[in-house]
C-alpha cells in the first residue's frame, strides 16, 4: 500500500514538473521572439500559472506585447527622428546657402559703391573766373571770324586785338574785373594741381581711350592724337574729371574729346603745367587752365574755357562757348 502511494505521488510530481517545463519552454519562446522587455514580462506571468492556458497566455501576451511595443517604439522613434533630422539639416543647408549668397552679393556691391564714392571728386571752384570764356595774362590776339560766348579779359596786360572781326557775346575786360579773375584763376589752378584723391597715372597719348570720371595725373605731357578721347560719365551728370600734367597739352588736327553717358563740359578741368595747343579743326571739351599760353589753331572749337595765367591766348577763326 505504501509502495503504491509513493508511486502515485511520484507520477503527480513528474506530471507537474513536465507541465512546468512545458510552460517555461513556451514562455521562453515568446520571450526570444519579442523585441523588448514587455514580452519577457508577460511570458513570466504565464509561466507562473503553471497551466497550459497560462502558457498560451504567456506566449500570446509576450508576442503581442513585444511586437507591438517594438513596432510602436521603432516607428515612432524612427519617423520622428528622421523628420526632425531632415528638417534641421535642410534648414541649416538653406541658411548656409542664403548666408553665402547674401554675404557675397552685399559685400561686393557695397564695397564697390563705397570705394567709388570715396574717390568721387568735387568741382574746381573758379570763383569770378567762371564768367570768362577767354582770359589771358598778357594779350588776347585773334585772326578771322572767331566767336566767343562768355566774357573776355586780360590782366595785367591790356592788349586785345582782332575784335572785330571776331565777336564777343559777353563783356570785354582789361580792368580790375579781369585782375580779380586772374587772382581767382591762380586759386583755382592751385586747387586743381593740389588734388591727390585716388590719382590714376597717365602719360602721352590719350587718344583711342574711354575714361571714367576721376583724377588723372601725368608727370610729363598729355595729348589727344591717333584717335579720339571719350569721357564717359556712366549716367552721372555730376561726374567730374581733373587732368593734371606737368608740361604741355596738345591735340592734333581733327581730333576730338567726346562726351558720353551724360558727361558735361562744365565738370572737366585740364590743369596744364606750361602751355596748351588745340590743333586745326579739333573739338575739345572742358576748362583749360594753363600756367603759360594757350593757342587754338584754325577752326578749332571749344565747349569750355581758355584761361591762361601769365601769357597770351591766341585765336584763329574759332568757336568758344562757355559751359
Amino acid at each position: 500500500m505504501s509502495n503504491k502511494l509513493a508511486s502515485m505521488t511520484l507520477s503527480i510530481v513528474s506530471g507537474t514538473a513536465l507541465a512546468w517545463v512545458a510552460a517555461c519552454s513556451s514562455g521562453s519562446g515568446a520571450d526570444n521572439g519579442s523585441p523588448d522587455a514587455s514580452g519577457s514580462s508577460s511570458g513570466s506571468s504565464g509561466t507562473s500559472s503553471g497551466t497550459s492556458s497560462g502558457t498560451s497566455s504567456g506566449t500570446s501576451s509576450g508576442t503581442s506585447s513585444g511586437t507591438s511595443s517594438g513596432k510602436s517604439s521603432g516607428t515612432s522613434s524612427g519617423t520622428s527622428s528622421g523628420k526632425s533630422s531632415g528638417k534641421s539639416s535642410g534648414k541649416s543647408s538653406g541658411s548656409g546657402t542664403d548666408g553665402g549668397t547674401d554675404g557675397g552679393t552685399d559685400g561686393g556691391t557695397d564695397g564697390g559703391t563705397d570705394s567709388s564714392a570715396h574717390c568721387s571728386l568735387t568741382l574746381v571752384n573758379l570763383l569770378s573766373a567762371a564768367s570768362f570764356a577767354v582770359l589771358a595774362g598778357s594779350t588776347v590776339t585773334n585772326t578771322g571770324q572767331t566767336t566767343v560766348t562768355g566774357d573776355l579779359g586780360v590782366s595785367p596786360g591790356t592788349a586785345v586785338t582782332g575784335f572785330p572781326p571776331g565777336t564777343i557775346t559777353g563783356a570785354k575786360h582789361a580792368d580790375a574785373v579781369a585782375a580779380q579773375a586772374e587772382a581767382d584763376l591762380t586759386t583755382a589752378y592751385n586747387d586743381a594741381a593740389g588734388r591727390t584723391l585716388c590719382p590714376i597715372g597717365v602719360a602721352g597719348n590719350l587718344g583711342g581711350q574711354t575714361l571714367s570720371p576721376g583724377l588723372y595725373k601725368s608727370t610729363s605731357s598729355l595729348e589727344v592724337s591717333s584717335g579720339d578721347l571719350t569721357l564717359d560719365a556712366k549716367g552721372n551728370s555730376g561726374a567730374v574729371w581733373i587732368f593734371q600734367m606737368a608740361t604741355t597739352l596738345t591735340t592734333t588736327t581733327g581730333r576730338q574729346v567726346v562726351l558720353a553717358g551724360g558727361a558735361q563740359a562744365k565738370n572737366i578741368f585740364w590743369q596744364v603745367g606750361s602751355s596748351a595747343t588745340l590743333g586745326t579743326t579739333s573739338t575739345f571739351n572742358g576748362t583749360i587752365m594753363a600756367d603759360q599760353a594757350i593757342t587754338m589753331a584754325a577752326g578749332a572749337t571749344l565747349n569750355g574755357r581758355v584761361l591762361a595765367h601769365t601769357a597770351a591766348v591766341t585765336l584763329d577763326s574759332n568757336m568758344i562757348v562757355r559751359p
